[in-house]
């Protein structure tokens, strides 16, 4: 193949991927999560506990644990994010408290300790295992909330009353590292297994449900997430125009083969 056609073809490649992509990699996404996959959080975190006394991240994270970000008046996403979070866990063959634990922190620094219990007890009172005392729910500062936040990438605005932000679970290993991110409302329990015992041996694996952020929006007024359809359609007509472009440059090829010969 004719150099100039390979370097044509591989700058509308990763033109096409870059399309693909740009969103999922930007560090400058306003909500979202910019993956910070190997990082160490930063341990010494000061935050509340459900019985307003201070912890540090440090003194909850010695095993592997389930991270979740949400805050205690969400209408929507947060609760089905926690309902998808103990689910899965429900399902597990592996015991909360001795194999993982899973701490929740309000990224509302209006939220207190006092609404972090009785949200504490609305939600895991529904539920058949004994999550009380391994399923800390942690209120804190702004200082401390943005550098968990930022520490781990997620992105969130505050809008009227509320918050628009992404629905993702993070799993941390006994050292504090970031080792897989899980996205979405509802969790496969053999998802959460792998990421968990991934966690114990300090492995991180890259996240293949980083399309669906690619896929779908966050609709403030209707609180929910929906198809990016115009995105999507404009991908796949790319796709089908590099698959077109390639078989008429094979075909070109083929011919000039053909007469080269004759």
């Amino acid at each position: 193949m004719d150099k100039k056609i390979f370097f044509l073809i591989s700058g509308v490649l990763c033109f096409a991927f870059n399309t693909l992509t740009a969103q999922t990699d930007n560090q400058d996404i306003k909500v979202g999560i910019v993956e910070h996959l190997d990082t160490i959080i930063p341990l010494n975190l000061t935050f509340n506990d459900e019985q307003n006394r201070p912890v540090q991240l440090k003194d909850i994270i010695d095993k592997p644990t389930i991270l979740t970000l949400v805050y205690f008046d969400c209408p929507g996403i947060c609760p089905q994010l926690l309902s998808g979070v103990s689910d899965a866990v429900e399902k597990l063959d592996m015991q909360l408290g001795k194999d993982f634990q899973i701490v929740t922190v309000s990224f509302n620094y209006d939220d207190t300790p006092v609404k972090a219990v009785e949200r504490k007890q609305n939600f895991l009172g529904k539920h058949s295992k004994p999550f009380e005392s391994e399923w800390h729910y942690l209120t804190g500062d702004s200082a401390n909330i943005y550098a968990l936040t930022n520490a781990v990438g997620y992105k969130f605005e505050r809008a009227g009353n509320g918050f628009i932000h992404p629905s993702c679970i993070m799993v941390v290993s006994p050292k504090g590292k970031i080792t897989r991110y899980l996205y979405g409302l509802y969790f496969l329990p053999f998802d959460v297994k792998m990421a968990l015992i991934e966690s114990q041996k300090g492995l991180s694996r890259p996240t293949i449900n980083r399309i669906y952020e690619y896929c779908f929006t966050f609709d403030p007024e209707g609180r929910r997430y929906t198809l990016q359809v115009t995105k999507i359609s404009a991908t796949i007509i790319i796709f089908l125009a590099l698959v077109l472009f390639l078989i008429l440059i094979l075909r070109s090829n083929k011919k000039r083969g053909q007469l080269s010969k004759t």
